[in-house]
Formats: structure tokens, sequence, C-alpha cells
């Protein structure tokens, strides 16, 4: 499912989907909660593997 997909797309979606707040809920990452754009949580999740995982999860999980 994830084929094709950029973080970019995925997180736009999750975003569209849940809004920040509630992802900040299912995802406790700062970047989700403490003035949240898609820009900076880019940037963290592309150097964060572990925290990139949980939203490619939370994508496959909850989206299909």
């Amino acid at each position: 499912p994830l084929h094709g997909k950029t973080l970019e797309a995925i997180l736009t979606e999750l975003v569209h989907h849940f809004g920040w707040e509630e992802l900040g809920n299912i995802i406790r990452i700062n970047c989700f909660t403490s003035n949240p754009s898609i820009n900076s949580s880019l940037k963290f999740l592309r150097k964060t593997p572990w925290a990139r995982k949980k939203v490619e999860e939370l994508y496959i999980n909850a989206l299909y």
C-alpha cells in the first residue's frame, strides 16, 4: 500500500483524516503537538526511523 507514496503524501492524508491534535494523541511526538506543520514534521520523520515507522503503520491501519 505504500508503494509509490511519498512521506509527504502519507502525512498530508493523515492530517486531513485525523487533524494535528488527534494525530498527536495517537503518535506522541512533539512535531505533531507543538506548533505542527507538514515541513517540520517531514524533517523530523526523515531523520527518525522509529517515528516514520509509526506514521506508516498508522496510515496502513487507519486508511486501508
